[in-house]
């Protein structure tokens, strides 16, 4: 079967690509294999955040990096075979977070982030899903007064971008968040994030408007996509073949084992991350705020399936077994200082984020292999992001003005 486009991937980036695609009138078919929503945008926070105007950066300090040595700390954990064999992405990585560079990246970076609220609030309220969106921001919380302080004067400074906020007193904190005891040091509220009570239903909502608009959404492995004459071709999983002039790579922390075989391999390397799900308490106040333990790295947000606590990042090949070290660290914490009752889950989620070096998302048209475009890369952000990745890629595709420089995206940079 013909189409404009085939879209590699139903996660948030690749359903909001479609619809921008869709809308302009081309003919598109997204093929994944699984359903969409149920990879990577199932399992992140639910933050649409508008305040991520900075990327994280490699540390580069010696305490942070000294306290990391003994794989205990609770916003990063590694495996120490894996970052032998990722040492070239993360050595680049180290690199594009000196200073100099960083202001640089930081700059591209707000760029896109600053579109990120319009685009989600486009979608949201042609697919009906306002259901599902809270206004409250999101809170972050710190436990001493040298960590608050160099907090409100880093909020400070990025004002100049746009984002609002409010400092907040260990008393204020404990007010805003009844949940919370007010002997911490203090808070910063960033009024400007939205909060998506379930992430994996957004997605789904998004994917029923493209299914509105006309698109098709199939069941199909990326691995049998191939070139053949001016078309790219690929089979469902009912083994029918379809052909399209373009194909947009959207498949995540999986797209460079795609886009390699075409010649595109840039260096990405995973965050891996974990969650899991708890019973809110039966009586007294209930957690309402998305909570941000700043100091140790977890976050913990009331969703439909119960207060969802994430975990930082983990430094692991995509592949390797999970581990639960992480999240059990994380959750005797939180069982500390949030008022959460017992697992939901069966097992914990695990999920991959897929990071470039210099800290940007892949945004366009793969260099040698013709007809190929791809998004990927977006670090922690791809949820926050999707909408804005989709509108900016459709205008290229098309050959229409973007709403900011692309260049800083481009796949074809150099790392």
């Amino acid at each position: 079967m013909n189409s404009d486009v085939i879209v590699l991937g139903a996660g948030m980036v690749g359903i909001s690509t479609a619809i921008h695609l869709q809308r302009q009138g081309k003919s598109v078919v997204v093929i994944d294999r699984k359903a969409p929503g149920e990879e990577t945008s199932y399992g992140n926070a639910g933050v649409i955040q508008r305040e991520a105007v900075r990327p994280y950066a490699f540390p580069r300090d010696w305490p942070t990096l000294f306290s990391a040595i003994g794989n205990q700390r609770l916003d990063i954990r590694y495996r120490p075979l894996s970052v032998l064999q990722s040492m070239g992405p993360l050595l680049q990585y180290y690199r594009h977070s000196a200073p100099a560079r960083y202001q640089k990246i930081a700059r591209d970076y707000a760029s896109i982030i600053a579109l990120s609220l319009d685009s989600h609030g486009d979608l949201i309220e042609a697919a009906g899903a306002g259901g599902l969106l809270g206004e409250q921001g999101l809170v972050f919380l710190y436990r001493t007064a040298q960590a608050r302080d160099e907090a409100f004067a880093t909020a400070e400074a990025v004002r100049a971008e746009g984002v609002s906020h409010r400092k907040l007193t260990g008393k204020e904190l404990a007010q805003l968040e009844p949940t919370l005891a007010d002997s911490h040091a203090g808070g910063i509220h960033w009024t400007d994030p939205w909060t998506i009570r379930s992430p994996g239903d957004l997605v789904k909502a998004y994917a029923a408007l493209f299914e509105q608009l006309g698109g098709r959404i199939l069941r199909g492995d990326a691995a049998t996509l191939r070139r053949q004459g001016q078309h790219w071709h690929i089979r469902d999983e009912q083994l029918d073949d379809h052909l399209a002039t373009d194909v947009v790579v959207c498949l995540g922390p999986w797209s460079t084992r795609l886009t390699s075989r075409f010649g595109y391999a840039p260096p990405l390397f995973v965050k891996r991350g974990y969650h899991m799900h708890y019973r809110y308490r039966e009586s007294g106040p209930q957690q309402t705020h998305w909570v941000l333990d700043a100091e140790r790295g977890y976050l913990m947000a009331p969703m439909k399936q119960g207060i969802r606590l994430t975990t930082g990042a983990e430094l692991a090949l995509l592949d390797e077994p999970a581990s639960y070290a992480q999240l059990e660290a994380a959750e005797a914490v939180a069982r500390q200082t949030f008022a959460i009752g017992e697992r939901v889950d069966p097992q914990p989620w695990k999920g991959a984020r897929p990071c470039m070096p210099d800290m940007k998302p892949v945004i366009g048209a793969v260099p040698g292999a013709e007809g190929m475009w791809c998004a990927f890369g977006h670090g922690h952000q791809g949820f926050t992001l999707g909408p804005v990745t989709g509108m900016l890629l459709a205008a290229m595709m098309s050959g229409e003005p973007t709403a900011i420089d692309m260049n800083p995206f481009a796949p074809s940079r150099s790392f």
